[in-house]
């Protein structure tokens, strides 16, 4: 084929596509637009996910009626007007792309009227062309309504998630801004439902309570803003206390000069500087502004901007991770390790009490050679179909049953076990529809954040063969009515937020039938740290016993270690 010039709406699609692909990306643009404009309140509005609908309003400066069609083109903005001011870039937008793209892409509609001007401008266009303009009657500032994306784009439409997921995706968004900008009061509607309201105070921790809820709010700790010269690198916010962990990095969040951005070596300074202080495989909460001289980040190296680069990326990895550690260290003091054995890769599902991990291989202490101090290696276990007939012993550490068997001893993780057999029978009940609920005295209210609300309110109806019955009670807030009678007395809430959280970060391969199984399995079986009587002891290892897979359990961690006859008298000498 001979090169030539695409047509200027081909061009414009592909341009389009490159910043927009989602309705989140839209939100996004429109956000930081009206945050540009010097706005103290923004509404944004989506219908069906923003596939129907997407409306951003706010009170900011406005575009004057003579720069309207202007702000339509592309590479047309307000925001630099120089190649030296691409390095020192202190607005959220800079490359003119955003209003051009989603108006390829849409059928939009913009009224805006700037502070100085007695009337406003509203102007309609489809697919980038402009259909008509009119004066308008408003108050200063600037509405955005975007309607029917990608309807001339069918092939980037079939791409777009369910409703939920993609509502979801702007929750988070809007959520995430929120924190950026405490001063400002946002509100963010779904098919016309209340998802998120903040005060607009500059509280931060206000901010905090309103999406995570007071519990989660309570748990956070304060980095404040250090004193003295604005213009260096600094670090301040607000992170977990260690017993506030995720089973995700999804809380864990980072604004640069108050952009919102993404950032795996950031992510990993988090998690460096919790080292020791979390269970393995659980993340932290961070929220966590960092202010640093223009001229020392590089915003413009990502489409979407979600990405930055730093001139200096070390010193900014040492201050994140110095600022969590000194915190961290002043507020929650590192436990002095107990043992020279660190937990094997599996084990941090369930930690021992006083901040000590306790796993199976740490309970063959006893047995551990003196004069090498080095720990024998457990025997795996033989994998036949259900364990043989065991004598349970007794306990030790409240938490691992110790029994006697064909050759050698069985050292059974109490909390594993049980969670194996409560899987296999909330499965076995489920299967029949006999599984046994309880209305509760009083309703149970659940707080959610605009992703997890968004996510329960589509996907209610998973809930109920288990036992649960909840009930929408405007914004963010359900109430819990019914659960799984074994639930009673458990912490419900928990166990429901583990179940959103998994569904948020599933993706497709998630299974919400197994998802539900497993943290109903996990929350309704005993606990490490639980003493049981010897009565209660044999009962759990006659129902392992009769489990269909009795050597692991629903997360895939074993239930027993065998040391065997050979190995026992190997270590005391008689072989």
């Amino acid at each position: 084929m001979p090169i030539r010039i695409l047509p200027p709406e081909v061009a414009a699609k592909i341009a389009a596509g490159e910043v927009i692909e989602r309705p989140l990306s839209v939100a996004k643009e429109l956000l930081e637009n009206a945050i540009d404009a010097g706005a103290d309140e923004i509404h944004l509005e989506i219908v069906q996910g923003g596939r129907r609908l997407i409306r951003v309003a706010d009170n900011g400066c406005g575009i004057p009626a003579a720069e309207v069609e202007l702000a339509f083109a592309r590479h047309a903005t307000s925001k630099l007007s120089s190649a030296e001011e691409l390095y020192q870039v202190r607005t959220l937008g800079f490359r003119g792309e955003a209003l051009a793209s989603i108006a390829a892409v849409s059928r939009l509609t913009l009224s805006t009227r700037a502070r100085d001007e007695e009337v406003g401008t509203l102007i309609r266009l489809e697919g980038g062309t402009i259909l008509g303009r009119e004066a308008h009657g408003r108050m200063p500032g600037t509405t955005v309504q975007v309607e029917n994306l990608f309807y001339n784009t069918p092939a980037r439409l079939k791409f777009l998630r369910s409703e939920a997921t993609e509502a979801g995706h702007v929750a988070r968004l809007v959520s995430n801004y929120a924190l950026a900008y405490p001063e400002l009061r946002i509100v963010l509607q779904h098919n016309e439902r209340l998802i998120l309201r903040t005060q607009g105070n500059g509280a931060l921790l206000d901010v905090l309570v309103t999406l995570y809820g007071l519990d989660v709010a309570e748990k956070m700790i304060a980095i404040p803003r250090p004193e003295g010269d604005k213009a260096t690198l600094c670090v301040w916010g607000y992170i977990g206390a260690p017993e506030l962990h995720r089973a995700d990095r999804h809380d864990i969040l980072f604004f640069v000069n108050r952009r919102w951005v993404q950032d795996s070596a950031l992510t990993y300074a988090v998690t460096e500087a919790y080292r020791t202080l979390l269970p393995q495989g659980r993340y932290p909460m961070a929220v966590l502004n960092i202010a640093l001289p223009p001229e020392d980040v590089d915003v413009n190296i990502h489409p979407t901007k979600r990405e930055v680069r730093f001139r200096h990326e070390r010193e900014v990895f040492t201050a994140v991770q110095r600022a969590i550690r000194t915190t961290l260290l002043a507020q929650h003091p590192v436990p002095m390790a107990r043992g020279p054995f660190a937990p094997p890769a599996w084990q941090g599902h369930q930690p021992f009490a006083r901040g000590r991990y306790l796993t199976p291989t740490q309970a063959q202490m006893a047995l551990e050679v003196q004069r090498t101090g080095e720990m024998p290696a457990p025997t795996p276990i033989e994998r036949p179909e259900r364990l043989p007939m065991l004598r349970v012993l007794g306990q030790i550490a409240q938490s691992y049953i110790i029994a006697e068997g064909p050759g050698g001893m069985y050292l059974i993780d109490q909390h594993a076990a049980h969670e194996r057999i409560r899987y296999e029978e909330l499965k076995a009940q489920q299967g029949r529809s006999e599984v046994a609920s309880q209305e509760l005295l009083k309703p149970l209210p659940l707080e959610l954040s605009p992703q997890q609300s968004i996510l329960l309110e589509a996907h209610i109806g998973m809930l109920e063969p288990y036992g649960f019955e909840i009930i929408p009670f405007g914004g963010t807030t359900f109430l819990v009515k019914r659960v799984p009678a074994n639930l009673v007395g458990e912490d419900i809430t928990t166990a429901l937020i583990e179940i959103l959280n998994a569904a948020l970060e599933g993706g497709q391969a998630f299974s919400w039938e197994e998802q539900i199984l497993i943290t109903l399995s996990c929350h309704t079986a005993v606990r490490a740290g639980q003493t049981l009587t010897l009565e209660e002891q044999r009962d759990l290892v006659r129902r392992l016993e009769r489990a269909t897979l009795p050597h692991t359990c629903p997360h895939g961690r074993p239930t027993v270690i065998h040391l065997s006859q050979e190995r026992l008298e190997k270590e005391f000498g008689r072989r």
